[in-house]
């Protein structure tokens, strides 16, 4: 059986919901194919448990020591949400000790991480996305500039950050400096972006050896004013799926998130968040190339709607990689 490490932690605000993703799959690998092994990466070190004790991880070849034997994982499955699972670093080094994994490549994850970058680079293709300004550390903020490119009310946020942690809806000016702060304890780089008026709703996609293929599409309705923390993960949003759309708009989103997904070169499952406006035009916001698992998140719901269990789909994912 190939031994599988589950990978879950990480060192962002989002360790303790990797933790819950992580479990998830742990509990739905099918044991006749696979061993898996949660491996918890953390500031504290690489450790892999079992309910018989935890065992310190060789880095040289992404190994530990069990009662004398020494265990070579032969496959990584990344849920980590944030550094170093969603930003590429485990990826390379995976490469480097050379384990196959779930994800898309180093540099893609990279690139998918920092959301201002990879949504101006989709821009290039013809993909619709909200205008945004890039603030770094070292710039001196102009609030009139700011304001002139992106509008009001806008959102300020880390460029890479994830479960919305650090965003602001900025309403007027005199909350754009505290926003930006704010966002900046939670992210290296900040983007102001404009606020488009619509239907949030996300899509997940994967590549089996059928080719790649879109899951049901999911409607966020927010009871906060957009999709925070809050909403996330207390329950303070209904998540409809499949969405109520017309055919014609389910197909548009599906097709365009398999071709943002090609243009890419993406790997995995992957989820895709839009704002439909007003004028039935989808904008992208931001992708997922590791998006959560747990039972509260959208994936195993968009899953069950496709009517695709759980443990078969994991098994899809890992023989496909």
């Amino acid at each position: 059986m190939k031994k599988v490490a589950v990978i879950e932690g990480g060192y962002s605000k989002e360790k303790a919901i990797s933790i819950k993703s992580a479990k998830t799959v742990f509990d739905n690998l099918d044991r006749t194919k696979f061993y898996p092994v949660r491996v918890l990466i953390d500031e504290k070190g690489w450790t892999a448990y079992d309910s018989e004790g935890r065992y310190s991880i060789d880095k040289n070849d992404f190994s530990f020591i069990k009662n004398g034997t020494k265990l070579n994982f032969e496959y990584a499955f990344i849920v980590i949400h944030g550094t170093p699972g969603e930003d590429g670093k485990l990826q390379g080094y995976l490469d480097m000790v050379g384990v196959p994994y779930n994800t898309s490549s180093a540099a893609i994850m990279a690139l998918t991480f920092q959301k201002f970058h990879c949504n101006q680079f989709l821009k290039n293709f013809g993909i619709n996305v909200p205008e945004a300004l890039l603030i770094k550390s070292e710039d001196a903020v102009d609030e009139r500039q700011i304001i002139d490119k992106v509008k009001l009310p806008c959102f300020v946020k880390p460029t890479d950050g994830g479960s919305s942690f650090g965003i602001t809806k900025v309403k007027k000016e005199s909350e754009l400096l505290p926003a930006i702060k704010e966002a900046f304890s939670h992210g290296s780089e900040v983007i102001a972006e404009e606020n488009i008026v619509g239907r949030e709703v996300t899509c997940g996609v994967y590549r089996d050896r059928e080719g790649v293929k879109a899951l049901p599409i999911t409607e966020i309705i927010s009871e906060n004013e957009y999709f925070d923390y809050d909403a996330k993960y207390h329950g303070k949003s209904k998540e409809v799926t499949p969405a109520e759309l017309t055919d014609l708009m389910t197909i548009e989103i599906q097709s365009l998130t398999k071709e943002i997904y090609g243009i890419l070169g993406m790997k995995g499952i992957v989820r895709m968040d839009y704002i439909v406006n007003k004028k039935d035009i989808p904008f992208l916001i931001e992708i997922n190339s590791v998006p959560g698992m747990s039972k509260e998140s959208i994936v195993p719901k968009m899953l069950k709607a496709y009517k695709l269990k759980l443990n078969d789909f994991l098994i899809k994912l890992i023989i496909n990689s």
